[in-house]
């Protein structure tokens, strides 16, 4: 189906641009939600009419999400999980979790639609996402998935607390092994001295 674009789309053009893209694609989500029209006579005469209007009203909305950009970008969102030892979460991370983050955090005019995530998060750690505040402006923000604040803290500093728990626990069982060692050397040189 020929369309012709109201807003830039990603991976297809611009306003004003007249592309082929597949009928349920057109039906279902671009003409509904008023990013297109059917491409035809009377809708490019309409269109060029209205042109002007279009592309200044796409300007007003690039300029507010320039600006909403300015607060939203880099901000850091923490979302405490419960986690295994190795960093898997029980779950995962959604966009609805990201959203209600940044809406805690002041910013609440980001909506789920403009969350971009390309898989759904299931470990511990710090993630980037992207958030598309208008077809021309994304932002991207920090989600720092951790089983506890002290532990977001670290991650913060860029400290990998799953490598860090192991290294721990190594050094703890090398110290137990050698002071184990020592307890059986002395042992044996009590039990020499005996002798």
């Amino acid at each position: 189906m020929q369309i012709i674009l109201l807003e830039r789309i990603e991976k297809l053009g611009g306003i004003g641009d007249v592309v082929t893209v597949k009928d349920g694609y057109a039906r279902n989500y671009l003409l509904p939600n008023k990013k297109a029209l059917r491409s035809n006579a009377a809708n490019l005469k309409v269109f060029e009419a209205n042109r002007a209007k279009i592309e200044a009203d796409n300007a007003a909305r690039r300029t507010d999400a320039e600006k909403l950009a300015e607060t939203v970008n880099g901000v850091q969102v923490v979302l405490i999980r419960q986690a295994s030892n190795a960093g898997q979460l029980y779950g995962s991370v959604s966009v609805r979790d990201i959203v209600e983050a940044l809406h805690e955090a002041g910013h609440s005019s980001v909506s789920k639609a403009m969350v971009v995530l390309e898989r759904p998060i299931k470990t511990l750690g710090v993630f980037d996402v992207r958030v598309n505040l208008h077809p021309e402006v994304a932002v991207t923000v920090s989600a720092n998935v951790a089983r506890s604040p002290d532990e977001a803290e670290l991650q913060k500093q860029g400290i990998n607390v799953i490598d860090q728990q192991f290294a721990e626990e190594a050094a703890e069982a090398e110290a137990a092994a050698e002071e184990f060692l020592e307890t059986q050397a002395e042992a044996t040189a009590e039990q020499d001295d005996a002798a």
